[in-house]
């Protein structure tokens, strides 16, 4: 497989997977946390920080609502437990 289909695949896996995460609000981060060792923030972290390894600036707010669909405050009141 050459470079470029693998980085579209791993693309479209990370897509479904924040789709995945969106889908299952029910889900809590400290589940996550528990369960696998990361969680949304995580991801939101890991997507910022690989951003700016391309020199695009975005704000941990900004990687927050990539992930979650939604602002991240309006995320907590509505699903955080």
């Amino acid at each position: 497989m050459d470079d470029k289909t693998k980085k579209e695949l791993q693309s479209a896996a990370f897509d479904r997977l924040i789709q995945h995460l969106r889908d299952r609000k029910d889900v809590q981060n400290i589940d996550l946390m528990n369960l696998a060792g990361f969680c949304r923030n995580c991801l939101s972290k890991w997507y910022r920080e690989e951003a700016e390894k391309k020199g695009v600036q975005i704000t941990d707010l900004e990687a927050r609502k990539h992930v979650y669909g939604m602002p991240y405050s309006e995320w907590k009141e509505k699903y955080q437990k």
